[in-house]
């Protein structure tokens, strides 16, 4: 009976995880360029009664055992890197990646961070930023007085200025792919960090043979979170919740008879 409180426990516990999960997706749900998460669980060591394969006489063996698991634990909550939605926005600076590729943000402290969040905008200076004021990496530069900014699939930056007909161009935009997305370091405001889990970034240009996707101008990719999908997974937890709280009650219950019978 207090192998079966303990495991129980663990149960809650795990489930209790899985529920903030659930929580913090659905919270991101509207959030341009998230990611959502999905708890994995592993079973806990195994209290081994009778080993499977032992002997059970001189020329027969045990065919299956008896092993009692101690319970259940959280093992990792993977990031899915499935498209999101596309919405169109008109405005010129926000760009979606068709593909897998990162775009490349220079943070405040120097570093770089990545992201699948393409809503840009100027900063004093004409250097395009994000909301928070970090640099697209490699830095594109556009004059005040530009008139059109045209952004090719290919990541090529152009733009018009008064009284000219021919495009200036102030750079391209390059793209990072990673071997193993799903192990980038959350640094949240959607940015990622590379860890040896994910490997190093591979740069290239959209379009090109390195397969980072293609840049689409206008258009901003929407939260891959399904709202029914993640109630659904809420019942489900609830539910699991619920089973093992009852199995509490019953070993409680049980430990309950056990002290009568001293009375």
């Amino acid at each position: 009976m207090i192998r079966a409180l303990y495991s129980a426990a663990s149960g809650m516990n795990a489930q209790e995880l899985n529920i903030d999960n659930i929580a913090n997706n659905l919270a991101n749900a509207n959030t341009g360029g998230y990611k959502m998460r999905s708890a994995q669980f592993q079973d806990l060591m195994y209290q081994n009664m009778v080993q499977p394969g032992s002997a059970a006489g001189q020329q027969t063996t045990v065919p299956a055992g008896l092993q009692l698991g101690l319970g259940t634990r959280a093992a990792s909550n993977e990031v899915i890197f499935t498209q999101g939605n596309f919405t169109e926005t008109d405005n010129p600076l926000d760009l979606t990646i068709q593909g897998n590729g990162f775009f490349q943000i220079r943070r405040a402290d120097g570093t770089l961070a990545y992201t699948r969040a393409g809503s840009f905008q100027l900063d004093r200076n004409g250097n395009m930023v994000t909301a928070n004021g970090d640099t697209l990496e490699p830095q594109i530069t556009i004059p005040s007085t530009a008139q059109s900014i045209n952004i090719a699939l290919d990541g090529t930056v152009s733009y018009t200025l008064p009284n000219q007909t021919s495009a200036q161009k102030a750079g391209q935009i390059q793209l990072a792919l990673f071997q193993n997305p799903a192990g980038l370091n959350s640094l949240g405001n959607t940015l990622y960090q590379p860890t040896d889990a994910s490997g190093d970034p591979q740069v290239g240009n959209p379009g090109g043979p390195e397969g980072n996707g293609t840049l689409l101008q206008g258009y901003l990719e929407q939260s891959n979170v399904s709202v029914v999908e993640e109630f659904v997974n809420l019942i489900q937890s609830q539910r699991a919740y619920e089973a093992n709280s009852r199995v509490v009650k019953a070993a409680d219950e049980m430990y309950q008879q056990v002290n009568q019978l001293t009375q």
